[in-house]
């Protein structure tokens, strides 16, 4: 649902900083969740629409990349939980250690989000992209899985604190990320289906 340009967004509750997923308690759990795509995840003010219908104001201090399972914390102490939803990837195969480092050279001088493990990259889909991996060697399989590409150095390191002097006239708060696109429109139910470190599986 397209939010009216005239909404007053001081009446939403507004998450001033976040936890890292490794630095949640027990007693952290989210009253609800937003399921955010990888390029979603990337932000410091917007609002953003809850699995349970309701949304709530992002309003950090510097631009943070978010991950699966870290928490938003609202200035009223309460939590939502960040869920990365499956995406259309490749995961791309290497030789050997070497080779795997050669194809994330050629991977990153073309500047991709990529996902960097010990045994594969993950990248979005690109055909192109995936001629250029096979043709240097790699093994590259289509996969949907949750995208966690590598944050850069201005991504956040841990808390983040708002600032006191809010600036409501900037268009990330009409539903624009510092890409300058649109997510408001989008329908992030996802089935339903949440998965984080404050779930617990059989």
């Amino acid at each position: 649902m397209k939010l009216a340009i005239n909404t007053d967004f001081t009446k939403l509750p507004r998450a001033g900083s976040f936890l890292r997923a490794h630095d949640i308690s027990s007693g952290d759990k989210p009253f609800d969740v937003a399921v955010l795509e990888h390029d979603e995840r990337h932000l410091r003010r917007r609002v953003l629409s809850l699995q349970g219908g309701g949304q709530v104001l992002v309003d950090l201090l510097e631009p943070v990349a978010l991950g699966n399972g870290d928490l938003l914390v609202l200035d009223d102490g309460r939590r939502v939980g960040i869920v990365a939803p499956p995406e259309d990837v490749y995961d791309v195969r290497a030789r050997d250690a070497v080779h795997l480092s050669e194809l994330a050279w050629h991977i990153g001088n073309r500047h991709l989000p990529a996902a960097i493990e010990a045994e594969r990259i993950v990248i979005p889909r690109d055909h192109v992209i995936k001629d250029m991996l096979e043709g240097l060697g790699a093994t590259v399989t289509e996969a949907s899985e949750p995208f966690n590409p590598l944050r850069g150095a201005y991504s956040g390191h841990g808390h983040s604190h708002a600032h006191h002097g809010h600036d409501h006239h900037g268009h990330d708060h009409h539903g624009h990320d510092h890409h300058g696109h649109d997510h408001h429109g989008h329908d992030h139910s996802h089935g339903g289906h949440v998965h984080g470190p404050w779930c617990k599986h059989d």
